[in-house]
């Protein structure tokens, strides 16, 4: 550049500037920024099922892809009632579910609600429990079976006989939700799932320890935003709309 114009021309950020003047000009406050979805990404909302029957002794569950398949039971119909009415005005675009019965109960108030016919991910089906299908898991883990002891404290599920192997479960559970995401960018997701399937996709975003997130409550609702390979917790097990409210308030 010859003459004046040299001393005029610069170069701030990714905007081309002609004096400075033209620079952008410091305000006299700045609030804080709320978190907002890229334009790249996909929310989605994690619902883990609601309550389903109680396992009886001499009564297995029926099997669907060598998992335990139990219905709803009445509470678990009333938590997806809740739940149907808590995301009906949260702008869904779409409703996710698994090959298990339980989710698509589950999905069911809130597709009525929007008119949405759910899609199956099988992917995002629940871990594999070996031996401990058709409704063992829940005798073993309530009578602190020594081997549910060695759960718990090795934080895996492979101590259970015939279990899915900890590495092939995250792999399936991490391209489900890749496919998934990409398949959805710009839309929030409803996604009907289980509670080691939650699990273990917080534990994917956050590099937690394998069980820090295997809690979640039935009808519980978490959040994650995917962007590529760009995973980001919003929320974990939000139960307010579960919750009776306090005495002297209506509900809803």
């Amino acid at each position: 550049m010859a003459g004046g114009d040299a001393g005029r021309h610069c170069r701030y950020a990714s905007l081309t500037v002609t004096a400075p003047e033209d620079l952008p000009q410091a305000a006299a406050s700045y609030r804080q920024n709320r978190f907002q979805v890229p334009p790249d990404a996909a929310e989605l909302l994690l619902v883990r099922h609601g309550e389903s029957e109680p396992a009886a002794l001499g009564a297995p569950f029926p099997m669907v892809d060598g998992r335990s398949d139990p219905a709803l039971a009445p509470e678990g119909r009333a938590q997806a009632e809740l739940v149907g009415a808590r995301l009906a005005a949260t702008g869904v675009d779409a409703i996710y579910v698994t090959t298990l019965r339980r989710t698509v109960e589950t999905a069911a108030p809130l597709a009525a609600r929007l008119g949405l016919v759910p899609r199956v991910e099988a992917g995002l089906r629940e871990v594999g429990l070996g031996e401990w299908e058709g409704g063992l898991f829940r005798k073993m883990v309530s009578e602190h079976h020594p081997m549910a002891m060695r759960m718990w404290a090795e934080e895996t599920f492979e101590v259970i006989p015939g279990a899915e192997r900890s590495a092939e479960f995250a792999a399936r559970v991490r391209d489900a939700v890749g496919r998934l995401a990409a398949a959805r960018i710009g839309q929030r997701v409803a996604v009907f799932t289980h509670g080691g399937v939650i699990g273990q996709v917080l534990a994917l975003a956050s590099g937690s320890r394998p069980f820090a997130f295997v809690t979640a409550d039935n009808g519980s609702i978490s959040r994650i935003v995917v962007s590529g390979d760009r995973w980001i917790v919003r929320g974990f097990n939000d139960t307010a709309h579960l919750e009776a409210p306090p005495p002297g308030e209506p509900a809803g």
